[in-house]
């Protein structure tokens, strides 16, 4: 019988960001997809006029919106493949830095939590600078923690390339 996750500690929910980060700085696509429960909803919302965020992913602009994980499954595939006309050739090198990893809320099977995140990325002779803040929803019923829901918060006023899934 597999042991199923009670409570995470702040140590154990760091950990798991860390890795995440790496698999994405090392594009590690499978190890980063195997993080992700088939439902999870993956979300960067847009700012509007007003400077708020849009609260509507099916109704509104958002930079990045997965509904599910095939989403992103799909997304990795044109990575990979080169299929996408949003990939970035020759692909950017990144360094992912998390800090301020606080844990909101536990219990009945889910921990929610967020943490400020900045990413570094190197293209072309050039490092662009990415951060925000991310909200997590994880399912601890499992062995392992899943994320069931990831909200992206990029802080930034202007970017100068398409962003894709491993700036966040």
């Amino acid at each position: 019988m597999t042991a199923v996750i009670e409570r995470l500690s702040v140590e154990a929910v760091q950990q798991f960001l860390y890795r995440e980060a790496r698999y994405l700085d090392d594009r590690d696509w499978d190890a980063w997809l195997a993080l992700y429960a088939p439902e999870v909803e993956f979300w960067m919302p847009a700012w509007d006029d007003d400077d708020e965020l849009v609260t509507d992913p099916q109704s509104e602009i958002s930079l990045i919106w997965y509904g599910n994980k095939d989403g992103l499954e799909d997304r990795v595939f044109r990575i990979r493949t080169e299929r996408s006309s949003a990939t970035s050739l020759p692909e950017p090198r990144t360094g992912h830095g998390i800090s301020n990893v606080e844990i909101l809320e536990q219990g009945g099977g889910e921990c929610r939590l967020r943490f400020n995140w900045v990413t570094l990325s190197y293209r072309y002779k050039t490092v662009d600078t990415y951060f925000g803040t991310s909200f997590y929803t994880l399912d601890t019923t499992g062995p392992e923690p899943r994320i069931t829901r990831k909200k992206i918060v990029l802080k930034n006023d202007y970017i100068h390339h398409v962003i894709d899934i491993y700036h966040v």
